[in-house]
């Protein structure tokens, strides 16, 4: 019989570590949140607001705030890692010492680690040492979970009841969790959406419309599911939230940092200007070149993806990108 976490220990507290630790009190949870800046989590614990990231967000009582490694595990149930996916084994290895053994994982981290092509729950397993691991994934900007929007998620993990007490633990009247064992497939697409939505903009800085938008969106789910399914993922996975559900999101949303990433491509500008508009970090751009080694590793066509490698790492121009992706050989739909 599963039951929800009634103490939680947050591990990153940017925008969605933020918005977890809201969810979460508002359910009933004691939440302590970690970071590594003592500066931000002392005005987090002052002004109970995450001015950084999500003005306007209050966060409520139960949640407590601290740099301590030790600290941050004290009673908890359940740790949530909530940091960007290149930078999550230097946090937990950091916190290796102090995470009990036994305690679950939750992941809301969307990435693979370049150089090892590990996915976030991979890299927890990794630097811990244990297996109960979940991943959240799915169609969820930050800013609409922190308006209490409609919005679904899934919880995917080898151990279905671990997934459903987490399920039981984030449900609410407008957030709907559903379970998925295929833990594979559900990062997976979790990590490839960011670099499909990076196409998604750089289209939208071009203004080519909304027809060469659909058209992008609908390949990019065909490349994805190529490589998940090649990789032992569960191909119906890819057509769920944390495929199709996802990938839509950010390749739409006005507030997305992947799309609106590449969107200033488009619009002309380089990716070093991209990279210094922004504080927050762009996980598809790190994530592309995973990606990238990945279809070659295990031999899937990826075109798409190789666009955006092109662009990104290879000096490649947009519009001649774009042209070369158009005028492909052409070949039966699949």
């Amino acid at each position: 019989m599963t039951s929800m976490y009634e103490q939680v220990a947050i591990i990153g507290a940017g925008q969605m570590g933020t918005v977890c630790a809201v969810m979460l009190a508002d359910r009933g949870v004691h939440v302590r949140l970690w970071g590594r800046s003592p500066e931000h989590i002392e005005a987090l614990r002052v002004r109970r607001e995450n001015q950084r990231h999500l003005p306007g967000l209050r966060i409520p009582e139960r949640v407590s705030f601290t740099c301590d490694p030790a600290a941050v595990f004290l009673g908890a149930e359940l740790v949530i890692a909530a940091v960007p996916c290149q930078y999550l084994r230097t946090v937990f290895t950091q916190l290796a010492d102090a995470c009990p053994r036994d305690i679950p994982v939750a992941s809301v981290t969307k990435g693979i680690e370049n150089e090892t092509l590990l996915r976030p729950t991979q890299i927890i397993s990794e630097v811990l040492g244990h297996t109960s691991v979940v991943a959240l994934s799915g169609p969820n900007i930050a800013p609409e979970l922190a308006q209490c929007l409609p919005a679904t998620i899934v919880a995917a993990s080898k151990d279905i009841e671990l997934a459903k007490s987490v399920q039981d633990t984030f449900s609410s009247q407008w957030l709907r969790v559903y379970t998925n064992t295929d833990l594979l497939g559900v990062e997976l697409a979790g990590a490839t959406k960011n670099v499909v939505a990076i196409a998604a903009g750089i289209v939208d800085g071009l203004k080519a419309g909304d027809n060469a938008k659909a058209a992008l969106l609908a390949r990019g789910l065909a490349e994805i599911q190529r490589l998940g399914v090649a990789m032992g993922a569960r191909s119906e996975t890819f057509a769920g939230l944390a495929g199709l559900g996802d990938l839509v999101t950010t390749c739409i949303s006005p507030v997305g940092r992947n799309r609106s990433a590449g969107e200033l491509i488009g619009k002309g500008r380089t990716i070093d200007e991209v990279l210094k508009s922004t504080s927050s970090v762009i996980e598809g751009i790190p994530t592309t070149r995973s990606v990238f080694q990945l279809a070659r590793q295990y031999d899937v066509e990826m075109p798409i993806v190789e666009a955006v490698h092109g662009v990104l790492f290879e000096g490649k121009e947009v519009i001649a990108t774009l042209s070369e992706l158009m005028t492909r050989r052409l070949k039966h739909e699949d």
